[in-house]
Order: structure tokens, then sequence, then C-alpha cells
């Protein structure tokens, strides 16, 4: 009787400790989803992490042996907490994985982040060098004032001996590339584009077979609009442009490149929106509307022109002499609706992005053919930029607010001609 009574205590003392087990597991694992969600909202920082694993260690290592608990003070103890890991980690994976990934945390996008990338969009492009200072500032006033005082020396020579020089357009090609060399790609990247810091781009996207596989050619013809030219940046003047008068700021130079365009038998519609005036933020965003609306009463609308002027160190000059006459250098701009940190920008998606970019590297190519030394290279940024309406979508940054008017619109010359070549097909 004593026997049995004496049996049935221990396995009602079995069956507790089994239940206190049983019990104690759960309670962990009741712990580790309340830490992993404040985690991932960061209610608490990761330090706290590492405390929270050791506590881990220790309880479930008191249920299953106890002993080494009171080993802590001897040799034995250098053990006590791999031994605690193979343990839970035989009853709870995750524990596991957030020992081997403490830093690991889910980037929740929410509208407040949604909005804080479209501002990024929409408030600049442009390239403003980091200066290092070599001199005391009042040397250095000193000493662009008298680059200055040169340049504007320079140039009224220039303009006084190139004054009423005419545009020639290049009849045949300066230079030849032999693109095999840019199968590579590295060389391809080195050679033609410029990768901001804050996207990536690989092979799969920048390839030869793909910017130039694809037929970027259309028939000029006058029955139907087939090219938009717009500026998001309505606002973009330059050096000596005239207050209150849009023909020397950005849209003259449209509209002088919408008559050259038009001269050489396609069908251009200017838009002079405004769309950045007291403010650039949003620019993208507000001129969104006003463009669906052109594209849907014009569906016959192939190729889309977004002119603007880049932003530069007030000691740059992006000008170059193309047949005698002072040109303002550009660039084409791509935006890839990716970043490094987020990767693929869902909300900023674009399925035109490899028909962007193969217009874009075409007219560079012609450009670099044509007129060595006039283009600079392809800017790749990581947002949209409105580029995701057509195929041939063009964002083209033509000099900078240091450049003259006289510059610009000498330069929007060649920036025709060699969309004549793109678009048309045509050799010379």
């Amino acid at each position: 009787m004593a026997g049995g009574k004496r049996l049935g205590e221990i396995h009602n003392m079995e069956k507790n400790r089994i239940q206190n087990m049983v019990l104690g597991i759960l309670c962990l694992l009741g712990c580790f989803c309340i830490v992993r969600a404040a985690l991932l909202f960061g209610f608490f920082g990761r330090g706290n992490v590492s405390y929270f694993l050791a506590w881990g260690d220790r309880q479930i290592l008191s249920i299953h042996c106890p002993a080494f608990l009171y080993m802590e003070e001897t040799n034995v103890a250098v053990h006590v907490e791999e031994i605690g890991k193979e343990i839970v980690a035989g009853y709870l994976p995750i524990y596991d994985y957030m020992r081997e990934n403490p830093q690991y945390k889910v980037e929740m996008e929410n509208q407040e982040m949604i909005e804080k990338i479209i501002l990024n969009e929409g408030q600049d492009e442009n390239h403003v060098p980091v200066q290092t200072e070599t001199e005391p500032a009042s040397k250095q006033d000193e000493l662009a004032a008298m680059e200055e005082e040169n340049r504007q020396a320079v140039e009224e020579e220039m303009k006084k001996e190139n004054a009423g020089i005419d545009f020639v357009l290049a009849e045949e090609k300066a230079v030849t590339y032999d693109l095999e060399k840019f199968r590579d790609f590295d060389a391809l990247l080195g050679e033609f584009y410029v990768l901001d810091n804050i996207t990536t781009i690989d092979g799969s996207q920048l390839n030869l077979e793909a910017l130039l596989g694809r037929d970027m050619t259309m028939k000029a013809s006058n029955d139907k609009p087939q090219i938009l030219i717009y500026h998001t940046h309505s606002q973009e003047a330059f050096a000596d442009s005239v207050a209150g008068d849009e023909a020397t700021t950005i849209i003259g130079a449209g509209e002088k490149l919408t008559a050259l365009l038009r001269g050489y038998g396609f069908n251009v519609i200017h838009h002079t929106g405004k769309y950045d005036v007291e403010n650039r933020d949003y620019a993208y965003s507000n001129a969104a509307p006003a463009i669906e609306q052109i594209l849907a009463e014009n569906p016959s609308i192939e190729v889309i022109i977004d002119l603007h002027r880049d932003g530069v160190a007030e000691g740059t000059r992006l000008v170059t002499n193309l047949n005698g006459r002072p040109t303002a250098q550009f660039m084409f701009f791509n935006g890839l609706s990716r970043t490094k940190k987020r990767g693929d920008i869902d909300y900023l998606k674009n399925d035109n992005i490899g028909e962007n970019l193969a217009f874009s590297f075409q007219a560079q190519l012609k450009c670099k053919e044509y007129y060595p030394g006039l283009s600079r290279k392809i800017y790749l940024k990581g947002y949209r930029y409105n580029m995701h309406y057509r195929g041939k979508s063009l964002l083209i940054e033509v000099g900078a607010q240091t450049n003259t008017v006289e510059e610009i619109m000498n330069a929007m010359d060649p920036i025709a001609h060699v969309l004549y070549l793109t678009l048309s097909g045509e050799e010379n």
C-alpha cells in the first residue's frame, strides 16, 4: 500500500515536472513572440536582445539540466551557453534564427515614407559636387572674382568673333565606336554612365544587346502629334536670364527645340505648364495629371521630352566650342525606380525602363559619334521622374545655372539633330 502510494507520488511529481516544462516552454514562446513583435515595430533597441536570449538559455537549462547552473564557477560553465542553445533550438527554431540574425528588421513603408520618397524625386536632380576648401574664404573669393572677370572677357571676345555664325550639321561621324568591348558590363557602365550612389543596376538591364536591340525609330509625320516637350521645372533660368522673360529660361529653350524638330518633319506639342512655382517639392507629382491628360487627348504621341537645366557648383562651366559657337553641354538622365536600401519601388513602377534606357543610350551614342565632347555621361538615379508614360521618354539636362542663354540656345541645334538621327535611323 505504502509502495503504491509512493509510486503515485512519483508519478504525480513526474507529471508535474512535465507540465511545468511544457508551461515553461510555452511561456518562453510567448515571450519570444512579444519580443519579436517589439523588434519589428521598433518598441525597444536591439541591445536588449542579447540579454533576453541569455536569460532564455538559463531558464530552459534550469528545467533540463539544473546541475549545470551550479557549475558556473568551474570550467564546465563555459559549455552552459552552448548546451542551452542546442536544447532551445530543438523546441524553437526561431530562437536560433534570432540569435544568428540580431540585426534583422523588416522595413515597413507607410504613407509618410512614400511621400518622403516622392518628395526626394520632386525636389531636385541637380548634381552639385561637394566643395573642398583649400584656401581661406577671403582668398577663394578673390580668386573666384578674378576667374569670373577673365571668363566674361573671354566670352565677350568669343561673342564678337562668333556673331552671326550659323550652326553646321555634322555630315559624318567624327568618331566610330568599337562596340564589342562594351559587351562587358563594367566597360559599358564606365564609358557611358554615372550611377548615383542611392541606386544600383546590373547586366540584366544594362547590356549592349538590350540597349541596341530595341527599335527606337519612327517616321516623321505632320498628321498627328508625335512628340511632347514639357518642363517639370519651368522656373529654371540661366546666368543672364531676364526676370519675367520666359524666352530666356528653359521654356525658351524648349520653344527653340520644338521649332527645330518641326523643321525635321515631326509634329510636336510644347507644353508650358508650371509645376514648380514658389518651390520644387512634388513637381513631378504636380505635373503628372496634365501629362496624362495630354496623352489621353493625343494617343499618337510616341516621344516625351522633359527638358531641364542642371544645377552645379558656381565655379563649374558646362560649355564647349562647337563649330565656333559656345555651346552648353547636356546630359541624358534615367530613373530606375530602385534604391539600394529598398530595392524596386512598387509605387513608382515603370514598365518602360528597358525602352527608356535604350532610347537614351542610342541618342548618347549618336551624340558621341557626331559631336564628341558635347554630351556628359548618362546619369542613372533611383526614382521614376514620370518616365513611365512612354518607352521613348527622355529627361535632358541642358547646361546649368552658370551657362548663358546663348550657350543653351546653341545646344538646341545639335540636340535636335541627334534626336532626328536616333528617331529616323539615318546615319547622317
